[in-house]
């Protein structure tokens, strides 16, 4: 790590390390006829967090964007209240490691970290403290949402997913406004995708309320409170939903929608606030006589 390396934001005289890495590998493998195909694999490397000094977790990571999956992972950690309470966050890949150091100690740590929930998140996700704690204080708002605004920001969608297209094995979360999309994510594991973004919104102040998230993974409980914990209203996902996901998006106000591909989607949740204004044109039923 080199001082170069460093860069410090203005608005929050946070100190970030630059130690983003390539996010696939090149590899040579043999095809089913024994010829060598030359291709990439995603990486996958593991990043040891210290919060002064105390080792919290290990995440395993593509290492694209590694202070950002790091603010954001105390983001939805709930680990720390506001971003100007961190004042380093240094990344070495020598030792695998990031150094967290914050202006002020963190009230009882180690009893919030003496409590872990094992998600189900690709790669075990992991969430510290009470997984429910604070989720009342959640106020979202009433986003109405349009079926052909959904149509137009899947096939925008479409023109990301590079690693995916490249070397397979990763999940890509989205943070969409309309049909623009503002920072599109890619990492071995969602909880990780959604980190990085969270990390951005944070680093710079991006409000959620009119926003829409976008994963390629299943809509879990940890996915939606960690929606739901940066402002964000309307959970969108080419997977399925799970049944303590569902009911914590009715709890919280989640407007949820799954199985979302091509014209086809399912509304699990928020119905009073979606319009149908696209439906596409349904097939002839042929009737068959005896």
């Amino acid at each position: 790590m080199t001082a170069d390396s460093i860069s410090s934001s203005a608005s929050t005289s946070l100190i970030l390390s630059d130690a983003g890495l390539d996010s696939t590998l090149a590899v040579t493998s043999l095809d089913e006829y024994g010829d060598p195909r030359e291709g990439h694999v995603a990486a996958e490397r593991a990043l040891t967090l210290y919060l002064n000094k105390r080792e919290l977790v290990t995440l395993m990571t593509l290492g694209s964007q590694p202070e950002m999956l790091v603010l954001g992972w105390l983001r939805n950690q709930r680990l720390v209240q506001r971003v100007d309470q961190v004042a380093v966050i240094q990344v070495d890949w020598e030792t695998g490691s990031a150094a967290i150091q914050t202006r002020e100690e963190i009230p009882d740590l180690e009893n919030r970290l003496s409590r872990k929930t094992v998600t189900t998140g690709c790669g075990q996700g992991t969430v510290f403290g009470d997984l429910m704690d604070d989720l009342d204080k959640i106020d979202l708002p009433k986003t109405e949402l349009k079926q052909s605004l959904i149509y137009g920001l899947l096939k925008a969608l479409d023109q990301h997913n590079q690693i995916y297209r490249r070397a397979g094995a990763v999940h890509g979360c989205a943070l969409c406004q309309g049909t623009d999309i503002l920072h599109f994510v890619e990492e071995v594991g969602r909880h990780n995708a959604v980190d990085t973004i969270a990390g951005h919104m944070w680093m710079n102040q991006t409000a959620g309320h009119d926003k829409i998230f976008y994963t390629t993974g299943r809509l879990t409980s940890e996915m939606v409170i960690k929606v739901a914990q940066m402002g964000i209203p309307i959970l969108l996902s080419r997977s399925g939903v799970t049944q303590m996901g569902l009911e914590l998006a009715q709890r919280l106000g989640v407007t949820l929608v799954a199985r979302a591909k091509g014209e086809h989607f399912l509304l699990y949740h928020g119905a009073e606030q979606f319009q149908f204004d696209q439906p596409p044109g349904r097939a002839k039923q042929v009737k068959h006589h005896d």
